[in-house]
């Protein structure tokens, strides 16, 4: 039931409304395509995991839709060159590249340019959450931390919430 939800979140603030269409939501490429064919409340943006069968269709059918796609992408995975040879690579709004570790800088330089126009926002889950937002800096790309990513702060220390590891990004810290 995205349409709710959306209406929800802009009754309450006024900021870009983004969405996930991974396969935990809706398994089944077809009926995932199916559904964002008649949601009724469209969102801003929406979030396509390039892994997952129906990746392709899905960024279709949100585009056809006038929704902005972010192609999810894997280091270490058939996904840059799955994405490379989309017709939708060159519409996404951004590219956000997981990358496992911090070692991963040649890759996202390559992913980069190789995209051009397309902002390439690189991420790192766990314990290279940190490392790899510090190596997104060095590079200049797009970086995100939050709760989704790690539950540290840079120091190791459980953080509180998201907000106080976006502080914790902004300081000089990492």
């Amino acid at each position: 039931m995205v349409g709710p939800a959306l209406a929800a979140v802009r009754r309450a603030v006024r900021v870009p409304v983004a969405v996930a269409v991974d396969a935990w939501a809706e398994p089944d490429p077809a009926r995932r395509v199916a559904r964002i064919r008649a949601w009724e409340e469209l969102p801003d943006l929406a979030w396509v995991a390039w892994h997952e069968p129906g990746a392709e269709e899905t960024a279709a059918a949100l585009l056809a839709r006038g929704v902005a796609v972010e192609a999810g992408l894997r280091a270490g995975t058939a996904d840059p060159d799955l994405f490379a040879r989309s017709p939708a690579a060159p519409r996404v709004r951004r590219i956000v590249a997981e990358a496992p570790d911090d070692g991963a800088g040649p890759w996202a330089l390559a992913l980069a340019a190789a995209h051009g126009p397309v902002p390439v926002m690189l991420h790192g889950t766990g314990p290279a959450a940190w490392p790899v937002l510090r190596l997104a800096r060095r590079l200049g790309l797009g970086g995100r931390i939050g709760l989704e990513d790690t539950l540290s702060l840079p120091d190791g220390t459980r953080a509180r919430s998201t907000a106080e590891q976006v502080r914790a990004a902004l300081s000089d810290g990492p």
